[in-house]
């Protein structure tokens, strides 16, 4: 098969030999990234009209289906990529060639640097990872599935930026993560991963009293706002922080993994893992 390259992590992107393919059809760009999502999977046709036209798809649904597979087909330019199988279809896509999949496997060695205690590799390679972005996944797909699957994507690179953010003050980059976290925390005020990251971050820069004013602002915000106190984990670091803690003090690797333990989720190793994709193939996601 001819190498591509495909994108998700943005608006669709479909490239052959760094020559943009046109995807003229709404329907066509929708299913193309339907295909994506489970790329190397099958998906079955009653999932890809579901997908396409919702709860109420037309009486031509499954015929219409399959002449967009038919353009879908022609557009790649090569029948072996997208694949008819019992129950529907699957779209082949080889290793690096879609964002996504390289996203992912930056993802697990980046986790499994950060359970290895390598703070610095695992701050590199989550750094990679989140570059592959280059706007709100699926932006302009308003198919009805493409709302759920936005939701989905920015979770996954939120959770991502924290635990790069983790490795980060594991590095003793304390104080130069306070405006990334500030605006993190502005953006979403009720995560409460970024509120401790801040409380934290502030902390070991040798302000406090400023760390207390941190936990106070989400205190108010979240009893104004929801009506709840803040959980029990961002309540307990209020107290570490006003006894002035030992467990708190910075970057010494036993320190760090002391505080990772007991406040922010840790990552898990991924057994699958077998290194990140060369720079070689990075570069053509640049």
């Amino acid at each position: 098969m001819e190498p591509m390259r495909f994108g998700v992590l943005g608006p669709l992107l479909a490239e052959i030999d760094g020559r943009l393919l046109a995807l003229p059809g709404r329907k066509q760009q929708a299913l193309l990234a339907l295909l994506l999502l489970n790329a190397n999977r099958p998906v079955s046709r009653a999932s890809l009209v579901d997908g396409l036209w919702g709860e109420r798809p037309p009486a031509s649904a499954d015929h219409a289906l399959e002449t967009h597979v038919s353009r879908l087909r022609k557009t790649l330019g090569s029948t072996s990529r997208l694949r008819t199988e019992t129950s529907g279809y699957r779209l082949e896509v080889g290793a690096d060639e879609l964002d996504l999949e390289t996203f992912r496997r930056l993802l697990e060695g980046g986790r499994a640097a950060a359970v290895r205690g390598e703070p610095e590799e695992a701050a590199r390679v989550l750094r990679q990872a989140l570059a592959l972005w280059r706007g709100a996944p699926l932006a302009g797909i308003e198919e009805p599935f493409a709302e759920l699957e936005r939701g989905r994507l920015e979770e996954l690179r939120l959770t991502v930026l924290e635990e790069r953010i983790d490795a980060d003050l594991a590095r003793a980059e304390a104080a130069a993560l306070v405006p990334e976290l500030r605006a993190l925390v502005a953006d979403e005020p009720f995560r409460e991963r970024p509120r401790r990251q801040l409380m934290l971050a502030l902390y070991r820069s040798g302000r406090q009293a400023d760390a207390l004013e941190a936990y106070q602002q989400a205190r108010r915000q979240f009893v104004e706002e929801l009506g709840i106190e803040p959980a029990a984990d961002l309540r307990e670091l209020e107290q570490a922080v006003l006894r002035q803690d030992p467990a708190l003090a910075a970057p010494r690797r036993a320190a760090a993994r002391s505080i990772e333990r007991r406040l922010p989720r840790r990552a898990r190793r991924s057994s699958s893992y077998s290194g990140p994709p060369s720079s070689s193939r990075l570069r053509r996601w640049s």
